[in-house]
């Protein structure tokens, strides 16, 4: 029996299945852990899990612990479905076999000659016997199976219904027509013959195979965007070797490092920088937009996106799982496997649901052999397994996360990646967007526009002291002033003492001297008297510039302003959001003119500018203390903190991984239209839901009674169980149905 994994907190996600399940010798947990530690713990391609219960993670194929159903691989990589594969061949069999089988026992209501006038009655119930054994044994096997697990585990769910009702009418229907001379009159007919049910209990179990093999190619289909994502990776790359030769290499000996030729219109084979060339490369497959992006020596390329017309040398930087195509993958699988919030309701139906209907079942059998028509005691059986057989809660646990995949992977195809179900469900509901300007509102590709020394102190000296002492920062403006020095071919020193001080500036020795660059602030914490350049940067702040003040060894020196060019979606973008009602606040260390310029421009809301990290955090807080549902977009890493505290973080992807990996949404290309695009994604998604939810329940609602019998009294209505299976199939195959109308969403 293959082990299973829950997971209870996402820091166990990699956990070995091994370590989750037995309770015996601890110390073979450990070793078993420190095993798949040392092998990269578990290997996500070879994971499966369930779709009704996402917590549950093994190492192979298997079936759910919980619900019985077939457990999928956590990334489908288009492969053969085993599952698939073994239920239509027990479906064919048991087609094979019970039609013949209804044909021989309704043969006296169909037309042309009776069935009864070629075989004795006693005859025609060893032919059904003979009939039903293949496929009430083989065919309907892992019912069984599945049933008697959930009975063990003592978690009843579909099967245990469907083994019961299937097994019932069978093994009543074998001691009928084996030992017919036990049953009193009760059982018997008009004709003083015992009745069985061989043909409901064969077309039972082919019917419902018949919806087992649709639902799981329709449950296919919704791993379709990561087939086709996992489709688009380039196969080979061509390596350009050190003595200048060129080689085709399979994708998975590429290296760090190692130098790619691109010929025009072939893939770019990973994730890395262009060292020479020009071309335009299609890069829709990440962000949903048609128009290609110009690429110049310098600038980043990702892996799987198409070359154009030009010939490009590129150097790798990130190869297997770490290029963005691998990691969109992985978050797209996750985040399809999560559950919303909005599940809760249906698991604890469901938690209830299958003993009440077996509870209903007995009742059925007692009312009807109590005061039922003749045979009282075959209309109790037939009826109760009605019951059984159309109460499945299949659909009822497959409304939620089908939707979920068939949008998860919806939005991925769009450059949407949702890191949950819970941000599908939330980003509906949020009322007010807090936004960074620099990277989120902006390019975040700045460019040094300004250059003011004073006193004794030239420009050239000045440049070199601060694209020195930028060098070492990661900061998106440290990158504008070095590009800026380097333009000017100043040639930089070397920095000694580097302190990076987070939401102010920098620090460090540049050829013995002590240089502060930053903000305000910065000056004010060390003292240094800026007085009277304030009024000067302050016009350059209203220009939308970011000013920096220099001082070299606590004495200012002058001054450097970098201007971040507004994107040209944003605009769109603000009123779009601004039409569906969501108030904008823009929140920024940059200095509060600058803020109000760039706000001015865009005509967002509120502007709180000269912000900290952990004070991003306290507006975000306090905005929800007032009742707003949040949502944060950010890009930096001084952003995590606020996209993890948000209800909805939503971090761009042209930023850092640390502010990915804290954001709930995250938007490939960098661009806010993506927020309205996932709003509309959202709404669609919950919509759905909320029907499938509603199906589901209506059905069994309404299902159940008609069963039982309600309706005989009134209208001499009986559901045959045959009918019920046809029905509770539908019913799953509906929901799924419904599920993939969301990839037609237009976004």
């Amino acid at each position: 029996m293959p082990n299973h994994e829950t997971k209870h907190e996402p820091k166990h996600k990699d956990v070995d299945a091994h370590s989750c399940c037995h309770n015996g010798n601890s110390s073979h947990q450990h070793k078993t852990s420190r095993k798949a530690k040392a092998e990269n713990k578990l290997d996500s391609s070879a994971l499966y899990t369930c779709p009704m219960h996402p917590e549950v993670r093994q190492q192979g194929p298997g079936s759910c612990p919980k619900c019985g159903m077939a457990l999928e691989p956590l990334i489908a990589d288009g492969s053969e479905n085993e599952e698939l594969f073994d239920m239509s061949r027990r479906f064919w069999l048991a087609a094979i076999f019970s039609i013949p089988l209804v044909t021989i026992a309704m043969g006296d209501i169909l037309p042309g000659q009776p069935i009864s006038q070629m075989f004795s009655s006693k005859m025609r119930v060893w032919i059904e016997l003979i009939l039903a054994i293949p496929v009430c044994l083989w065919s309907a096997w892992p019912f069984y199976t599945r049933a008697v697990d959930s009975i063990v585990k003592k978690s009843l769910n579909m099967f245990t219904l469907i083994g019961l009702g299937v097994s019932v009418a069978f093994l009543y229907s074998v001691v009928a027509s084996t030992f017919p001379d036990i049953f009193p009159a009760s059982f018997r007919n008009t004709e003083g013959h015992v009745a069985v049910y061989f043909e409901a209990a064969g077309m039972i179990v082919t019917l419902i195979l018949l919806g087992q093999v649709l639902e799981l190619k329709a449950r296919s289909q919704t791993s379709a965007a990561i087939k086709q994502l996992l489709g688009l990776s380039a196969k080979t790359a061509r390596r350009v070797n050190a003595d200048g030769t060129e080689e085709d290499v399979p994708i998975e000996q590429v290296q760090m490092g190692d130098l790619l030729r691109i010929r025009p219109g072939e893939k770019v084979p990973t994730d890395g920088m262009l060292i020479e060339g020009k071309s335009s490369v299609d890069e829709s497959m990440i962000s949903g937009e048609p128009i290609p992006v110009e690429k110049n020596p310098g600038d980043k390329v990702v892996g799987a996106t198409i070359n154009g017309t030009g010939s490009l040398l590129m150097r790798a930087e990130k190869i297997g799982s770490e290029t963005l195509l691998s990691r969109i993958v992985h978050m797209v699988a996750e985040a399809q496997r999560s559950r919303a919030p909005i599940q809760k309701l249906a698991d604890t139906v469901s938690g209830y649901f299958v003993p009440i209907v077996i509870l209903i079942a007995i009742i059925t059998f007692v009312v009807w052999a109590v005061m039922g028509p003749e045979p009282a005691m075959a209309y109790a059986l037939i009826n109760a397994v009605a019951v059984l057989i159309i109460a499945c809660p299949c659909a009822l646990g497959l409304a939620t996360p089908m939707s979920i995949m068939v949008a998860t992977g919806r939005g991925a195809m769009m450059g949407i990646l949702f890191k949950n179900a819970e941000a599908i469900e939330v980003l509906k509901k949020v009322d007010v967007l807090v936004v960074d300007k620099t990277g989120t509102l902006t390019e975040g590709k700045s460019k040094m526009v300004t250059v003011e020394p004073i006193q004794d102190m030239d420009e050239k000296q000045l440049l070199r002291y601060v694209g020195s002492i930028e060098k070492s920062s990661e900061h998106p403006l440290a990158a504008a002033i070095v590009k800026g020095t380097e333009a000017r071919e100043i040639e930089l020193g070397s920095v000694k003492d580097f302190e990076s001080i987070t939401g102010k500036g920098v620090r460090g020795r540049v050829e013995g001297k002590l240089i502060t660059l930053g903000n305000k602030a910065l000056m004010k914490d060390f003292n240094i008297d800026f007085n009277h350049l304030f009024e000067r940067a302050e016009g350059l702040r209203s220009e939308g510039q970011t000013v920096m003040f220099v001082a070299v060894d606590n004495k200012p020196a002058g001054l450097v302003g970098v201007a971040d060019p507004i994107k040209k979606t944003t605009p769109e973008a603000i009123s779009a959001l601004h039409k569906e009602g969501i108030k904008i606040v823009m929140l920024t260390g940059d200095s509060k003119t600058t803020a109000l310029a760039v706000a001015k421009k865009l005509n967002i809301d509120e502007v709180i500018a000269e912000v900290l990290p952990d004070q991003k955090v306290e507006v975000v807080m306090k905005l929800q203390s007032e009742g707003h549902i949040v949502a944060m977009a950010g890009d930096g890493i001084n952003d995590a903190p606020a996209l993890a505290k948000a209800h909805v973080g939503v971090a761009m992807g042209t930023g850092t991984d640390v502010a990915m990996e804290s954001a709930g949404v995250t938007l490939v290309k960098g661009d806010l239209t993506g927020i309205v695009r996932a709003r509309i994604l959202s709404r669609a998604t919950m919509r759905n839901i909320k029907q499938n939810l509603f199906f589901a329940f209506i059905y069994n609602a309404a299902g159940v009674p008609v069963a039982a019998g309600v309706l005989y009294p009134f209208f001499g209505i009986l559901l045959s169980p045959m009918i019920a299976a046809a029905a509770m199939s539908f019913s799953s195959i509906s929901v799924i149905t419904n599920a993939l109308r969301l990839k037609t969403v237009k976004l």
